[in-house]
Parts: structure tokens; C-alpha cells; sequence
């Protein structure tokens, strides 16, 4: 089944179902954290991600995924800060991409940033993502969780690329089958169903203020390099037909910003990582992304109240397989760099930077833009 929406072919089939499932193991556990750490609305946070992915597939017709503004995500969960603080932060943020997409400093920045440096970023994002996969996610289980993720890992092997049995929905029907049998409460899941809508929500001068200085400033960087100039370059590989502009990037990235404070909901981006991972899982088209909007709708309409029974259905080693072939795919580009001895050094600097460092995609960033003016201002004096 296929659909056009403003031009854009958007399919729905087994392959497009599978590679909703390729961001999954980044996003589910971050909203879950921030709602348990922050007493953030259940039904807000799940149905605002899951209307921000629907629009997203459709604008983009191309697996475009959202995703929870990272570093504001950690910074939450981490010191447990108010909802009322990430919403203002949200629209701060939006507000500011704005600028810089009007301003056309977002196309400037890209001119002046390597390739070097981008595929570095993308390979410290994908170092971070295996860590978090293999000490985090994995023995979240025990020997049980190792086992499950030890299929799931065989059958990702095995299945990936097959676009007949593509292997995300077997990897997470694993997970969901586990479930059933060791850790779901099935009569808490069902009487926890009933109808919720998102809470309106006006952003307080106060709450901008201190959400600009605590969560912006920290995030700004990371978005900069990752959501905006590391996704343009994600989606010319994966897709060298669509001729995506940073500043469409930014418009959306603002929008999304600025309409969900209103609505309780969490500050979302795009992201090199979720691109990759839907298109590793299967997805060709905006379907994967709008599915994979649907099951955060269904999670936030009719689940919000038992949302951590829901989740149970997806295991964290189970996610962790996910995240573990999201990582790898995005480390994988650096192959059409590794000609270069000189453009090598500089992404290995930058990803290692990204990777060990608070704050290392806005300090990898800057290191790695100066070390290849460096080293291509020493080439030229020594070819003289």
C-alpha cells in the first residue's frame, strides 16, 4: 500500500513496519526516564512525540525520524528538573533555530564544517550509542536478557537486508513473546486502558530564563552538530535523490519546538542516528516513521495510565540489539573517508572527543574544524 502526500511517496508494508522499530531503543527509555525522573504528563510526552513523527513522515517522505532532545533529556533525568523548565527551554530553542535558519547561518555553518568532521560526529554518536547498547541495555536482564538478546542478535544477522522477512519485527515479536511469559501483568495492563488527551501548557518568562542557561546551552551544540548538519549529510547517503536543505531541517526542528510547550509535550529533533536506524530495519519512505508516530499515539490515547506496563513489551535487551546495528550502520560512513590517512585523523579526533568528553560534540566540533585547517594549511606551505 502506497500513499502521496505533497508529492511524497509514503509506503506501508513489512519493510516500512520493521524500520519503525530502528529508533526505538533511543527514544522509548528517554521519555520514559524524563516522566518517571521529572513527573512529566504521561499522555502529553507520548502523544505530542507520536504527532511530531506523523508530520515528520509526511512533510520528509523519507524515514525522517524525531527524537528526544538528548542532552536536555539527560540533564533532566539526571537532576530530576521541572516539566515546567524543559517546556520553556523547548521554546527557547525553538525560537533561536529559527533565527538561525532566517539569518542563513545554519547553510553558513555548513560550508565552514568539513566532511571529515561530520563523519566523525556521526561516528562518536555511533561509539556512544554502542556503549549505551552494551553496558546499559544488554545486561539490564540478566542471564534471561542475554539469551533474548543473543537471539535477537542472531536474527538481526541473519535477516538483515531481507526485505521478505525483514528482521526488526521478528527481533521485537522476541521481545513481546518474552514478555507475555515473564514479566507482563496483564490485568494491571488492561485496567490501566482509558482515553487521555495532552494538557494545554503556557511557557512562564521565568522558566525560558532558566531553562536558556541550565538545558539551551548545553543542547545547542549537540542539535548544531547532529540534528541539523550530520542529518543533512546522513540523508544525501542514504538518499542521494532528495536534495534536503539545512534550513528545511531547521524550520521543522523550530516548529516542533515551538508547538510543543503548548501542549506539554517533550522538545524533539531529527537525528543522523534515527535515520539510520529505520532505514537499517527496512524503511524506505515516511511510512516507517508515521507507525512508528502510531504507537506513541496509541501509547499516550489509551495506555498513559499503565505506560510502564506497556512498555514492558519491549525488553531493554531486546532494544539494546536495536541500538547495537543502529551504532554500527552509523559508523560504517566513515568507509568513504578512510582513503585519506589526514581526514581519518581528524574524524578519529572528533569522534573520540564526542565520545569521552561532556559535551564533546561542541568541543569535537570546534577541534575538529581547526585541526583540518591546520593540517590543509601545512599541506599547502609544504607543497610550496
Amino acid at each position: 500500500m502506497h500513499i502521496n502526500l505533497f508529492h511524497n511517496k509514503i509506503l506501508f508494508n513489512r519493510n516500512e513496519l520493521s524500520g519503525a522499530f530502528g529508533d526505538i531503543g533511543t527514544d522509548l527509555p528517554l521519555i520514559v526516564g524524563m516522566i518517571a525522573a521529572c513527573s512529566l504528563d504521561p499522555a502529553s510526552s507520548f502523544i505530542l512525540f507520536g504527532i511530531m513523527q506523523v508530520l515528520t513522515g509526511i512533510t520528509y517522505g523519507i524515514p525522517m525520524p524525531v527524537q528526544p532532545l538528548k542532552a536536555m533529556a539527560v540533564l533532566m533525568i539526571a537532576q530530576k528538573l521541572s516539566g515546567d523548565m524543559l517546556y520553556g527551554a523547548g521554546l527557547v530553542i525553538g525560537v533561536l533555530m529559527v533565527i538561525l535558519t532566517t539569518t542563513n547561518l545554519l547553510k553558513w555553518l555548513v560550508r565552514i564544517i568539513p566532511k571529515s568532521v561530520v563523519r566523525g560526529i556521526q561516528f562518536g554518536l555511533g561509539l556512544s550509542l554502542a556503549s549505551l547498547a552494551l553496558k546499559d541495555y544488554l545486561p539490564s536482564g540478566g542471564v534471561n536478557g542475554y539469551i533474548i538478546a543473543g537471539l535477537g542478535f542472531l536474527l538481526t544477522i541473519r535477516l538483515i537486508g531481507n526485505k521478505r522477512f525483514p528482521p526488526a519485527l521478528f527481533v521485537v515479536l522476541l521481545g513481546i513473546v518474552y514478555a507475555c511469559f515473564f514479566t507482563m501483568d496483564f490485568p494491571k495492563l488492561f485496567a490501566s486502558i482509558s482515553i487521555s488527551l495532552p494538557i494545554f501548557h503556557i511557557p512562564k518568562t521565568n522558566d525560558m530564563l532558566t531553562g536558556f542557561l541550565v538545558l539551551v546551552i548545553p543542547q545547542i551544540a549537540l542539535s548544531l552538530s547532529n540534528s541539523v548538519i550530520a542529518t543533512r549529510q546522513t540523508v544525501s547517503d542514504l538518499f542521494p535523490e532528495k536534495r534536503l536543505t539545512v534550513n528545511k531541517i531547521g524550520y521543522t526542528y523550530s516548529l516542533m519546538n515551538i508547538l510543543n510547550p503548548f501542549f506539554s509535550g517533550i522538545p524533539t529533533c531529527h537525528g543522523a542516528g534515527g535515520i539510520v536506524g529505520h532505514h537499517t530495519f527496512g524503511g524506505r519512505t515516511g511510512g516507517s516513521v508515521v507507525l512508528y508516530g502510531g504507537l506513541f499515539l496509541t501509547i499516550g490515547l489509551f495506555f498513559s495510565k499503565g505506560f510502564s506496563e506497556f512498555v514492558l513489551f519491549f525488553p531493554k535487551p531486546i532494544l539494546g540489539v536495536i541500538l547495537l546495528f543502529e551504532a554500527l550502520s552509523l559508523m560504517f560512513f566513515i568507509k568513504d573517508i578512510t582513503a585519506s590517512r589526514k581526514c581519518l585523523v581528524v574524524s578519529f579526533v572528533v569522534a573520540l572527543i564526542a565520545f569521552l568528553i561532556p559535551y564533546g560534540y561542541a568541543i569535537g566540533l570546534v577541534v575538529g574544524i581547526l585541526l583540518d585547517y591546520l593540517i590543509k594549511k601545512e599541506s599547502i606551505l609544504n607543497h610550496f
